[in-house]
């Protein structure tokens, strides 16, 4: 089985030890991943550190100049990269699957290079001249989660090095193989020391909590569950690190009596049960007016059950398996009480292995813990209302505030009802539709600081005012 290097300095590491990593569809080993402790971490901390003067010197020009090198790499290996995706992940090659990762990734990264900050003039007058200028932060921490491993490095790693940072990136423990990879790959272009990965099975040493406590790391943006956010910004206050967390989401979508249920079917089931519903921004509640909620369930259910789920390296494959035993475990149990306290009208058990069918379960409320709870998995709960004001008061009860959606035929009504969400992001007649031009981040507890275009890559410098 193939052992996957880690990257400091330029150079590939393996370490004492190493881990396996399993792909979910057939419970086989998908390759190995060096599990690495304390001292591998500060060694990757000094490389990054020793080439931020060097880097972070570089002309505007000549950083745009060498992130399009690297964009055009990875571009070359786009193919290879999904299929590791595939093995490790096990969302399908085709449809919304690796594939359509990784041109999201090459996407995101091109958009990001084009970016620029340039010097802002706030005064040139006869009592002086002042500027604002960005400076990078120094040593950025990333840390990623499973679900779109390659495509959230990217969006981690580009606007740091296009800011003039160096950085450090640890990946899940169950999908570190595609991200090692990415790094040899960038490594190709980028000078030594300017991205650097460590990777570890976090069952002993935690590297992701040694990164955030690190005292030479000046900055760490993770995308992951709220409680480990709520954590990493507790061990970031020791250096006051700069800080960007894209955490949970519980998203509600809110269709009003006027929509087509044909018509948004699809759309709803994609929002929904896109990368099988492991999506930070998917559609996670459904809120249906009652004149329209059994047209809406029975469009929905007539679509997905034509959905093919199987391993994601059969081309035929539009769903995989959920990626891992926990995973698959809190959706079995959130399933399971909501088949007791609503009414099952698609899926419902657990299949073989970890795969769990498209499941959709109609007559539950606000209280109910597949409502209240981040599923994370393909399960939507569908929740009947009266007056539209009771669906946005129900919609707004939750604790998370990253994304939400309004369905209609009346787009000023439609972006009516949208202005009165708490969300971050908020789609009229589709969900989760990011963009890398478009800032994405969350309120409530959904996030600190938001990703994506110039609003994101703010987030990875310093301000400095001068005064002349």
């Amino acid at each position: 089985m193939t052992l996957y290097s880690a990257t400091i300095g330029g150079m590939p590491v393996t370490g004492e030890a190493d881990f396996g990593v399993w792909n979910p569809a057939t419970g086989q080993e998908a390759g190995r991943a060096p599990n690495m402790g304390a001292a591998d971490l500060d060694r990757a901390v000094a490389a990054a550190r020793a080439a931020f003067p060097e880097w972070s010197a570089r002309s505007d020009s000549e950083l745009q100049r060498m992130c399009s090198a690297v964009t055009s790499r990875i571009e070359e290996h786009a193919d290879e990269l999904a299929t590791i995706i595939t093995l490790e992940q096990g969302k399908p090659l085709n449809g919304l699957g690796s594939r359509w990762e990784m041109g999201g990734a090459v996407a995101w990264a091109g958009y990001t290079t084009g970016l620029s900050l340039p010097v802002k003039v706030l005064q040139d007058n006869a009592e002086g001249r002042v500027e604002l200028h960005r400076k990078p932060v120094g040593v950025v921490g990333s840390i990623t989660p499973w679900n779109f491993p390659v495509m959230i490095a990217i969006w981690h790693i580009m606007p740091a090095l296009r800011t003039g940072n160096t950085v450090i990136v640890k990946p899940s423990p169950l999908t570190p193989l595609s991200t090692l990879r990415l790094a040899e790959i960038m490594n190709e272009v980028l000078p030594p020391g300017v991205l650097n990965v460590v990777t570890g099975d976090d069952k002993g040493f935690n590297l992701g909590a040694a990164m955030a406590a690190h005292s030479d790391i000046n900055k760490i943006v993770f995308t992951g569950s709220i409680a480990t956010g709520q954590k990493v910004m507790q061990s970031a206050a020791s250096n006051m690190k700069r800080l960007t967390l894209e955490l949970g989401g519980n998203d509600a979508g809110i269709v009003l009596p006027d929509a087509d249920p044909e018509k948004i079917a699809e759309g709803l089931f994609w929002g929904a049960f896109i990368n099988n519903g492991q999506t930070c921004a998917a559609l996670k509640r459904l809120y249906v007016h009652e004149s329209i909620h059994d047209a809406v369930c029975e469009a929905l259910v007539a679509y997905a059950r034509n959905v093919p789920v199987g391993n994601g390296m059969d081309e035929t494959s539009a769903l995989g398996p959920v990626q891992n035993r926990m995973q698959f475990e809190k959706l079995s149990r959130l399933v399971a009480d909501a088949a007791h306290r609503g009414k099952v009208l698609l899926g419902g058990a657990p299949g073989e292995g970890l795969f769990f069918p498209p499941t959709i379960i109609s007559g539950l409320s606000n209280g109910d813990a597949l409502v209240d709870e981040e599923q994370f998995g393909p399960a939507l709960p569908v929740i009947k209302y009266d007056h539209v004001d009771d669906a946005i008061r129900m919609a707004n009860d939750s604790r998370n505030g990253l994304g939400g959606s309004v369905w209609s035929s009346d787009i000023s009504a439609a972006k009516a009802v949208a202005a009165r969400m708490e969300c971050g992001s908020v789609w009229i007649n589709k969900h989760g539709a990011i963009q890398p031009n478009a800032p994405f981040g969350g309120v409530k507890t959904s996030g600190l600081g938001v990703e994506f275009g110039e609003e994101g890559l703010k987030e990875y410098t310093d301000i400095q005012v001068m005064f002349a």
